[in-house]
């Protein structure tokens, strides 16, 4: 078992977000006493994405008892789609419970992380934020958890730094400034912006014009605030709140198949989503609203008021495009100028990129994204040439129709498995090869290449024709049952003893055991069929059946 006393394997992980808080508390249960790590987070408290997005109307488009720990279900929800304080919340105590805060560094930039071959651990260099001081450590085990949702993307407008009223970016909302009696452009359409422009343009005084570049799918929206007896089932029939979950899990499922399965069930759900529009939505905006996209190849959004509030007269549209920024405002590409108090760019994240310096043997994951032509891994998970480097969250992970969480969560189960034997001091390196990264992404971009995901430029996207390097091509049951197990026969091991040796024993003793079924029903087949079944047996399934044992016992035929 992995030492209890502090000396073992240190494991460092970076991002004290959902997906870095979720790792430690699962490593805690997976192994009691275990406490030699550290997690490494540049903000001041934990919640990742739920900390930094403060906007007015910040919420969670998935339901609550989806969108939390399969370990740590919650029976305090008050909406079935929680708003950002709750969430927030229910990390912040989730890292009291399993006592977190001792291991989390705050307010500490990871500068660079890289492979010390000879050691076999990585060399971090971290910074604090505060005093500018720099400090080195070593980690034989590093866990990228930084997240999608993470690096604000700005646009590239011309004039951007001239202008002199208050501008800033949705994910980094200032709560400093008061839109009161303002002229507010806010610049994108997205997820967030239709959460935010509903509550900001409820005061009539705020004159709000939302800058859209492509329409969105919106679809009517599902929350509602759950009762006081609802919340007294939750707490105290517990198997009801499991109930509940799996119900929302059943439904992500579904909708996975109405959106991205038969062509009948997706022209059923995209006559149904312009239907909506047309009914929300001011007449005059309506052709302009609805996308010509198919549903699905951006995220769905639910809509929270926003086709309601576009009948507010302090409200309204623009889709001629921004050409540039001046001092006290904007110019269209039609050539108008409208003057503004306060810029608000709600233009998304930097998805497309990795956001820190990490060596391996070779290069750095940057340079290897590079090479692959946009971010590329193995189960999303582990990086060929980066030994003992795990992440969460990483390459065509998201999901386009459910819970991140469940998707991170699966991952973690994953990850446990392969850093196991590295604990247990049985395994001192673990690298994934480059032959089973290139099979694992040919599998799923041929899936993604026949998938609506294509059909529009998104963030899912590099670039607006590149390949599609977030979303995983499947529903959540798939990305489960490809990582519910580790192929050891993926990785290149350094084993410090006979324990490679046995592991894979094992996977040989599983598959001959398949071998030796499958001759068993070919001699069945080759008994009851007649003569002419019986040569094509012989000549088309044999020959692959000794060839696989060929391949797993080395034994000439």
């Amino acid at each position: 078992m992995a030492n209890n006393d502090g000396t073992g394997p240190k494991i460092a992980i970076i991002g004290a977000g959902i997906g870095g808080l979720s790792f430690v508390i699962a490593l805690k249960k997976k192994f009691p006493g275990f406490n030699n790590f550290t997690v490494y987070e540049k903000a001041s408290d934990v919640g990742g994405t739920w900390r930094s997005n403060v906007y007015p109307g910040c919420s969670s488009d998935v339901g609550m008892h989806w969108y939390s720990l399969s370990t740590d279900l919650n029976p305090d929800w008050n909406y079935t789609h929680g708003y950002q304080p709750q969430i927030q919340g229910y990390w912040q105590d989730l890292s009291h419970k399993y006592n977190l805060y001792p291991h989390v560094v705050f307010n500490t930039l990871v500068v660079s992380a890289e492979w010390d071959y000879q050691e076999e651990v990585y060399r971090i260099i971290t910074e604090d934020g505060v005093t500018g001081t720099r400090s080195t450590s070593f980690a034989k085990i590093l866990i990228s958890a930084v997240g999608i949702l993470d690096v604000p993307r700005y646009p590239d407008f011309p004039g951007l730094g001239t202008f002199k009223g208050d501008q800033f970016h949705s994910a980094r909302w200032d709560h400093n400034v008061d839109l009161r009696n303002k002229r507010v452009a806010v610049i994108g359409n997205g997820a967030s912006a239709t959460q935010f422009v509903p509550v900001i343009s409820s005061d009539p005084t705020v004159n709000v014009t939302n800058f859209c570049r492509t329409p969105n799918w919106l679809h009517p929206p599902i929350r509602s605030e759950y009762g006081r007896i609802q919340r007294f089932m939750f707490r105290y029939i517990p198997f009801y709140m499991r109930m509940t979950r799996c119900y929302l899990f059943l439904h992500s499922e579904t909708l996975y198949w109405v959106v991205f399965g038969t062509r009948f069930l997706h022209t059923k759900f995209r006559k149904a989503g312009a239907e909506y529009i047309r009914q929300m939505a001011p007449k005059e905006y309506c052709d302009q609203l609805i996308p010509s996209y198919k549903p699905g190849c951006k995220r769905l959004i639910l809509d929270t008021n926003y086709l309601t509030a576009l009948h507010r007269p302090n409200l309204s549209l623009n889709w001629d495009g921004i050409e540039s920024i001046v001092e006290d405002g904007i110019v269209t590409k039609k050539g108008e100028k409208l003057s503004f108090d306060v810029l608000i760019f709600s233009t998304g994240y930097v998805a497309d990129d990795f956001p820190l310096h990490i060596r391996g043997l070779y290069q750095t994951v940057k340079e290897y994204y590079e090479s692959a032509q946009g971010p590329k891994a193995y189960l999303g998970t582990a990086v060929p040439g980066f030994p003992n480097l795990c992440m969460i969250s990483g390459p065509n992970t998201a999901t386009g129709h459910g819970s991140l969480i469940y998707t991170e969560e699966v991952q973690i189960d994953y990850i446990l498995q392969l850093i196991k034997p590295i604990l247990q001091g049985h395994v001192s390196s673990i690298n994934v090869t480059g032959e089973a990264t290139d099979a694992y992404n040919e599998k799923i971009h041929a899936r993604l290449a026949k998938s609506v995901f294509v059909d529009c430029v998104s963030w899912y996207r590099k670039g607006s024709d590149g390949k599609v390097n977030s979303i995983f091509p499947g529903p959540g049951f798939l990305f489960w049952w490809w990582l519910r197990k580790v192929d050891w026969s993926h990785y290149k091991v350094t084993a410090l003893g006979s324990w490679y040796h046995r592991s894979r024993r094992g996977v040989h003793t599983t598959r001959l055991v398949r071998v030796f079924v499958g001759i068993l029903l070919l001699l069945m087949a080759m008994r009851s069929g007649g003569l002419a079944q019986s040569k094509w047996l012989l000549a088309k399934v044999l020959p692959k059946v000794q060839q696989m044992a060929q391949k797993l016992t080395r034994i000439s035929w």
